[in-house]
Parts: C-alpha cells; sequence; structure tokens
C-alpha cells in the first residue's frame, strides 16, 4: 500500500471537512523522525501540533503506557479512580504559577478543557460572559470555536454560536495593534456591549498558536490580570499548545509572573496520549456541584500514565533548558534566510521552541506572502520536512520540533528549508 492508494481510500470514507495537510501516511516514529508506508524518511517540525514535546515514541513514556495496560485501560475515573490521576493531579498543582492552593480536574482534549474552564468560571462567578481575542483558538466544539477568532475555516458555515461570547482586538505591535489599543477595545466593550458584572472570564493564549505564534507582552498580561482583579472577572490562560516546557517554561504566562484562576491544558501532557486537564485556585475550582465536571474518558488511566512519564522525562532531561537552546538554534538559521533573502522575511519571533517566520513580499508586513507560505511548507514535504502553517493571514511557518530533537537533526532541518527556499524564490 503507498500514500496516493491510502488517500484515495481515506477520501471515500472520511468527512471532507477532517482533511490533512500531506498525503503522507506514517508507518513509524521515533524521537524527531519519521517514516512513512513507502519507508521515506521525514524530519517532524510540528511534534503532531505540538503534542509530542517529549517526542515520538520516548521510551518513557512507551513503558510507563505499557506498564499500565498490562494492569487496565479504563474503569472510568469518576466511578473507581485510580492512584496514577492522583498522583498526575498532584504534579499539576504545583507546576502551575502561583501560591494560591490549586485543584485539577481531568477531560480528554484541550477543548473539552476549555468548556470545563468556562462551566467552572461561569459557576463560580454566577456570570455569563466571555471575552476572546481576535486570531484566539480555542477548540471546534461549538462553544470553543465560537471562542475562537478566525473564521475560516473554523467558524465558517457553523452557527449560531453560544450566546455572549465577545472578541476583542490581540495586541500585536506588527501588525498596528498596541496594548492600549487592546485595552480601549475592552473599554468599549464594557461601555456598548456588557457590563463587566456579568463577564465571568478572559480567555486568551499567552501566545496565538493558529493566530500566528504572536507573543502577549508581559506587560499586557499583567494588566490584565489587574483589570480582571478589579472587575472580578476570572483569568483563563489557554495554555494548550504552549504548555510543558514547550516556551522554555512550563507554563507561558510564568513568564509575565502573574498567576491564572484558571489554565487550560493538554497536547504536551500526554506525550502523544490523550489528555487534558483544567488547574485552578481550589476555591473556584470547587464551585461546581459534584457530577457537574467529567467525562467517560476523563483521565485515561493511558493519558495518566503517560502524563507522569512526561514529566519525568521534563525534569531529568532538562526540556526547559533544552526549548531554550532549540530556539536560539532555529532562529541563527533563520537570521541566515533573512540575510540571504531579506525581501520575503517579515519577521522573525519565538518563545523558547516556538518559532515563527513571517513570509511577506517586498519586505513589507502590509503584504503577506500566503502563496509562498503554502509552496515552502508544500517542497519541503516532497524533501523530507514537515512543516506547520498558521496565521490569520495565513502567511506564518511555525516551527515546534520535539524538545528532544538532536542538534545534528535540527541543523539538517533547517538546511532543508533554506534549500526550498533558495529554490522557490
Amino acid at each position: 500500500m503507498n500514500n496516493a492508494e491510502l488517500q484515495q481510500r481515506k477520501q471515500a470514507v472520511f468527512a471532507r471537512g477532517e482533511g490533512n495537510a500531506y498525503g503522507i501516511y506514517v508507518a513509524k516514529a521515533k524521537n524527531a523522525e519519521l517514516w512513512d508506508v513507502e519507508g521515506k524518511r521525514y524530519i517532524d517540525f510540528g511534534s503532531g501540533i505540538a503534542v509530542v514535546n517529549t517526542g515520538h515514541s520516548h521510551p518513557k513514556v512507551v513503558a510507563a503506557v505499557k506498564a499500565q495496560l498490562d494492569n487496565f485501560s479504563h474503569t472510568c475515573m469518576t466511578v473507581t479512580p485510580y492512584e496514577s490521576a492522583v498522583k498526575l493531579a498532584e504534579k499539576l498543582v504545583k507546576a502551575v504559577p502561583g501560591n494560591t492552593p490549586k485543584k485539577a480536574m481531568f477531560v480528554t482534549t484541550g477543548a473539552e478543557a476549555v468548556e470545563n474552564a468556562v462551566k467552572i468560571a461561569r459557576s463560580y462567578t454566577g456570570r455569563s460572559g466571555v471575552i476572546a481575542f481576535n486570531g484566539g483558538f480555542h477548540g471546534r466544539t461549538l462553544l470553543t470555536v465560537g471562542l475562537t477568532g478566525k473564521v475560516q475555516p473554523y467558524k465558517a458555515g457553523f452557527g449560531p454560536f453560544p450566546a455572549e461570547i465577545y472578541h476583542v482586538a490581540y495586541p500585536n505591535e506588527l501588525l498596528g495593534v498596541s496594548e492600549d489599543d487592546s485595552f480601549e477595545a475592552l473599554n468599549q466593550l464594557f461601555k456598548c456591549d456588557i457590563d463587566p458584572n456579568r463577564v465571568a472570564a478572559i480567555i486568551i493564549e499567552c501566545v496565538q498558536g493558529e493566530g500566528g505564534f504572536y507573543p502577549a507582552p508581559a506587560s499586557f498580561l499583567q494588566k490584565l490580570r489587574e483589570l480582571c482583579d478589579q472587575k472580578g472577572i476570572m483569568l483563563i490562560c489557554d495554555e494548550i499548545q504552549t504548555g510543558f516546557a514547550r516556551t522554555g517554561r512550563m507554563f507561558a504566562h510564568d513568564y509575565a509572573g502573574i498567576e491564572a484562576d484558571l489554565v487550560t491544558m493538554a497536547k504536551g501532557l500526554g506525550g502523544g496520549y490523550p489528555i487534558s486537564a483544567v488547574v485552578g485556585k481550589a476555591e473556584i475550582m470547587d464551585a461546581p456541584q459534584p457530577g457537574g465536571l467529567g467525562g467517560t474518558y476523563a483521565g485515561s488511566p493511558l493519558g495518566c500514565a503517560a502524563g507522569l512519564a512526561v514529566f519525568d522525562a521534563i525534569e531529568e532531561e532538562k526540556l526547559c533548558d533544552r526549548a531554550l537552546a532549540i530556539g536560539e538554534r532555529m532562529v541563527n538559521h533563520l537570521r541566515d534566510i533573512k540575510a540571504e533573502h531579506p525581501a520575503i522575511v517579515g519577521d522573525i519571533r519565538n518563545l523558547g521552541a516556538m518559532i515563527a517566520l513571517e513570509l511577506v513580499k517586498d519586505g513589507d508586513m502590509k503584504k503577506p506572502d500566503s502563496d509562498l507560505t503554502k509552496a515552502i511548507c508544500a517542497k519541503a514535504a516532497e524533501k523530507g520536512l514537515i512543516l506547520l502553517s498558521c496565521g490569520t493571514r495565513a502567511n506564518v511557518i511555525r516551527f515546534l520540533p520535539p524538545l528532544t530533537t538532536e542538534m545534528e537533526i535540527i541543523d539538517e532541518g533547517m538546511a532543508l528549508l533554506k534549500a526550498v527556499i533558495k529554490e522557490l524564490v
């Protein structure tokens, strides 16, 4: 069986909306490398969209899941729980920034984590409104796609969305939106659309993922924390893509020195196994009544075992430090590209190992080059390099290599990227 045949079979039975970026069918994966069903090798700079921060098939994760399988795979934590879930929750409440006592809850996906964070915020405050940011991404369920600040392809054709969701401008100096602009948008929202006394939560990604890898300034997050304190609003930090050492800290909002009321997390938590969580201040987390939170697969035993192994790998292999080193190495390569092709590079930015290359025409940030972005990603895949694009203008290449990637593999992948750009430009 080859890739083309499998793609044809997939298209015959899969809904069109659940498409795939590349017609590459993986047969094996190890750390930062993939092999398809035809035996071709690829360097993976996507990590399954920041899921395998610890690399594909990390030995600790594999061993932990195998050991758990020998005992049981499912009992339902809300019926007959197990120690691994308790141990993982203990680790999470200690890892999240801030001194306030915290509690955790488990579900399965990032979207579920966001849904439950909103439920908890509404239960605790007795309010209903939720504010999100333009360009943000929070999931594909009806509530979370409502929170998502990007129409194509996430919202088109799926409305109407749940009521009392509002959007304001995300601070982005590169695109002409200052911190003052964002706060003015909030002020106008409070004047025109919703009384702040009816707002349960403000949700923000500390680095926008699908929106283009734009980091929120620390000063903005600090002012947002102050605003939420003044108005009695819950601050939800969406750390689903930024969490678990990806940015050089366990959680990105730690850079701003703030304490969130609620933190959503998934992706890197499970090292490739589906598990997500909400961690928040204990008083807030305890607002919903028993039975109000959970799910059949919430806190899967396999996911909990994997999560504990991920924590061990992050600590023992110093993956926060590795994220910083990888980020520096890749940015240096991207600067070489900018020096050789200055007209196509609008910006290079990173927070740890969340790295972005923004492509433009004529060196002008007002002229995004989405066609070149798409062509580079496609050509790179042909040459054996997996890249992801993003951005509200579809002109950003994001780099999310596993934090366990050998520097030789980083250099090899970046050499492939340079060759692709040289061929296309």
